[in-house]
């Protein structure tokens, strides 16, 4: 594993980003680089939290499947975000499955390394319980719009909502923005036509971009 591009992921990311740089190679040290090829499972839903994940390169899908298949994606996170701690922070197995929608690059770190390392470092472990809030506030949120929102809406709201994670590019095809939104690809590519028609988004291969966040705010609002 590559140590100081390790220590470069690590300061990107939510959690640890305020580590000195004494802490960032003590934790990058734990780390153990995994490659995933696309559609490869990395946790199965109910499995034990035995690894806690930060995504270096690609996208990971987190999703979970009711008896009858049907998924439910419930984030897709790239580069610099993290996966599976609510699941190593609380002790219970993994609530839902995550898997690779690219070739991709993740770093783990055991369960009790990572407990052991927030046992010395209260701070790191106060701001993973802040991550968990927001991580069960978005949840919450995403559950209640679907079921409250026309499916236009929707879209528009996923796309405010990765717009603030990520920035107002966009790095999400329009078939990965269906999944998220509980909806068809059809869909999808008709939702977003109409917002590059008004002039709210524009479209490439790949990447959506944010032109008039304002605009979009009110189609999300249903008043356009």
């Amino acid at each position: 594993m590559d140590t100081p591009k390790a220590i470069e992921l690590l300061k990107q990311t939510i959690l640890f980003s305020a580590l000195s740089d004494d802490e960032l190679p003590a934790l990058a040290a734990l780390a153990t680089e995994h490659q995933i090829a696309a559609g490869e499972t990395i946790i199965w839903e109910g499995d034990p939290p035995n690894w806690f994940y930060i995504v270096w390169k690609g996208k990971i899908k987190v999703a979970k499947y009711a008896s009858s298949g049907k998924e439910l994606i419930i984030a897709i996170f790239p580069p610099g975000y993290t996966f599976g701690e609510v699941a190593v922070f609380d002790g219970i197995p993994y609530p839902a499955s995550a898997l690779a929608l690219e070739d991709s690059t993740v770093l783990g770190i055991r369960r009790d390394d990572l407990l052991n390392f927030l046992s010395e470092n209260p701070s790191v472990a106060l701001k993973m319980i802040n991550l968990l809030g927001t991580r069960l506030r978005d949840a919450h949120d995403r559950l209640r719009d679907m079921a409250g929102e026309r499916v236009d809406q929707r879209i528009a709201n996923i796309l405010l909502m990765l717009s603030a994670k990520i920035g107002h590019s966009i790095p999400f095809t329009r078939q990965e923005l269906a999944d998220m939104s509980g909806t068809t690809t059809e869909t999808a590519i008709r939702v977003t036509t109409r917002l590059k028609d008004q002039g709210i988004i524009s479209t490439n291969r790949g990447e959506i971009t944010i032109i008039d966040e304002d605009k979009l705010h009110l189609f999300g609002e249903g008043s356009l």
